[in-house]
């Protein structure tokens, strides 16, 4: 009998957001695979959790994942968590996943954390349809994602770091223009959570004066509907 994989979503910043059963989940596992064992440490302390925790983290996850989906095929339960939120969204977990389907290993994820849900709910923008785009390529391909999502419709939702911030507003100017409407929340569900909201313009000016600290989650207003092409019949 195969054992069962769990991602298991671990609080965003306040510790009080960790569920029930996510803490039972933790100390029922057999092990746990961490994005940074340094980093959980303290929250896995905080409620009394004393599993094995490995490593499994963006650079080791295809060498880790081997060696897991084994542990699993034994019949051990093992739970992801990331540094903080929901595995596998912007976070390693996707590859793991996948590896444990192949051996038709159950999977199993808790509902917990995730930054961009509470960035998006406030923002004030439409929640019904919406495009979440996590982290924008570096390098290669930034470009041609800005053009792609020039004309999204829906609202969008990106993450981004401190010290790009301001870099990524001032290419937003460029391609969505310095009118469009953004929400940018960043520490959320610690004692310093903000969220400011206006135009591109308006509020890379805010950041260029207060604090680039924390993570930063980013909703941008969808590009206006494109008006519908006028229809004629052809005459006789």
């Amino acid at each position: 009998m195969s054992g069962k994989l769990f991602l298991v979503p671990t609080p965003i910043g306040n510790l009080e957001d960790m569920t029930f059963r996510a803490i039972r989940v933790l100390k029922e596992a057999d092990l746990i695979l961490a994005e940074d064992t340094r980093t959980s440490a303290p929250m896995l302390k905080h409620f009394g959790i004393q599993q094995k925790v490995f490593s499994h983290h963006q650079h080791n996850e295809h060498q880790s994942s081997g060696q897991v989906v084994k542990f699993l095929l034994e019949g051990q339960k093992v739970a992801l968590i990331s540094d903080a939120g929901t595995p596998a969204i912007s976070d390693p977990g996707f590859y793991l996943v996948r590896e444990a389907l192949k051996y038709d290993i159950p999977v199993e994820c808790l509902p917990g954390a995730t930054a961009f849900v509470p960035a998006l709910v406030n923002s004030g923008f439409p929640t019904d349809k919406f495009c979440f785009e996590g982290f924008l390529p570096l390098k290669k391909g930034r470009q041609t994602r800005y053009k792609f999502l020039a004309e999204e419709e829906r609202t969008i939702i990106l993450y981004e770091s401190p010290h790009r911030l301001l870099k990524t507003l001032e290419e937003m100017i460029t391609w969505f223009g310095p009118e469009r409407q953004i929400s940018v929340s960043r520490e959320l569900t610690k004692m310093f959570e903000e969220t400011v909201r206006g135009t591109v313009t308006e509020v890379k000016t805010y950041f260029e004066t207060h604090p680039l600290k924390g993570e930063f989650v980013m909703c941008v207003a969808g590009a206006p509907e494109k008006p519908a092409k006028k229809k004629y019949k052809d005459e006789d």
